[in-house]
């Protein structure tokens, strides 16, 4: 698949009309019939999740943790997949694991030292490139980097506006 080829279209209509660049993505939580569950619309699939086991769920879905590092890998993953395309860098193979690290004493109240929230993530790539130069290497981990959209968001958070609504 030639990346160039496919955004060049794109890119020239944000050109021409910037305004048609900006998107808004939207995410929906939905009460079930637990408390410690929810069905989460994103529009195009509706994903289950649950609380974690460590705080009293199940452990048979996905915990909000999760699905954030998901994100985080699903981004990276891609991001870094359609730079190696479009450079023309090629690869054998690219992986992207998300590890993440939270005290639990946080979330429920046990300790106010503890933070409530991951501590640490980190991000591994293993992007299996035994013809790709080292110049090569560093330009796509720089450029995935740079426009990974969900790290880039964690690494620079944007003002969140808590809206209220249905009180009483």
């Amino acid at each position: 698949m030639d990346i160039r080829t496919l955004q060049r279209p794109l890119k020239e209509q944000y050109r021409q009309n910037p305004s048609s660049s900006r998107i808004t993505l939207k995410a929906r939580g939905s009460q079930t019939d637990a408390p410690i569950t929810c069905s989460v619309d994103l529009g195009r699939e509706i994903y289950k999740a649950q609380a974690h086991q460590g705080v009293g769920g199940s452990g048979t879905g996905a915990c909000s943790g999760d699905l954030l590092l998901g994100a985080i890998a699903a981004c990276a993953q891609i991001t870094c997949q359609m730079v190696a395309a479009a450079m023309g860098i090629p690869t054998d193979g690219i992986d992207v694991t998300v590890e993440g690290d939270l005290d639990l004493q946080g979330t429920l109240g046990i300790s106010k030292e503890a933070a409530v929230g991951f501590e640490n993530i980190r991000v591994i790539f293993d992007v299996r490139a035994p013809l790709a130069t080292k110049e090569q290497l560093s330009a796509l981990q720089e450029k995935t980097e740079q426009y990974c959209v969900v790290m880039q968001t964690l690494e620079h958070p944007p003002k969140i506006d808590h809206r209220w609504g249905g009180q009483g």
